[in-house]
């Protein structure tokens, strides 16, 4: 009886632990959400594998971004087909986001991107709903961010790098292109 006693409290120990782990990691108490980045992270822990993201369709834009004041993105690796999908797939984010370290491109999180118009076009007015995903409103409308993007929403989620901004703030301040 007495080893049933320890091995429950142990295991509620530990249930407590790892609840405060995921919050702490993420800012999120949703179990719901929880469980969405918990498949988020598993669809994509192939990427970290930069040859599997370059084989899977993914190709990297010219620039790592960063704001002075707010932090970093890093190196977009977008998805054509996906961007110009009309579907938001929680398992397949159209765009994937790499930092380099030590010489090799590191994945530290994900852009879902909806295409709200065609490449170089103004944001529609009115301009369709937002999609939601984990909970939350995408952000946007916005205008397309360089040549040959299309007017979009937006949603980043750091699910391989923390952010002390928050899991789904757009730039990350532990994000650096080591300039």
């Amino acid at each position: 009886m007495k080893k049933l006693l320890v091995s429950s409290v142990a295991v509620l120990v530990l249930l407590t632990l790892m609840a405060s782990v995921a919050y702490a990691a993420t800012g999120v108490t949703d179990p719901a959400v929880l469980r969405d980045l918990a498949a988020l992270r598993r669809a994509t822990v192939k990427y970290q594998d930069i040859n599997v993201a370059l084989a899977d369709g993914f190709v990297p834009t010219p620039h790592c971004v960063e704001h002075p004041e707010l932090g970093g993105m890093g190196v977009h690796y977008v998805n054509p087909a996906r961007i110009m999908d009309p579907e938001i797939n929680l398992l397949e984010p159209e765009i994937l986001l790499y930092v380099e370290v030590g010489g090799r491109m590191k994945l530290i999180g994900v852009e879902y991107m909806l295409a709200i118009g065609p490449p170089n076009a103004p944001v529609p007015d009115p301009a369709p709903p937002a999609p939601v995903l984990f909970g939350r409103e995408f952000d946007g409308p916005m205008p397309p961010p360089e040549e040959g993007m299309p007017p979009h929403y937006a949603l980043h989620v750091w699910v391989w790098q923390a952010n002390p901004a928050g899991i789904f703030t757009p730039f990350n301040p532990n994000v650096s292109c080591g300039n």
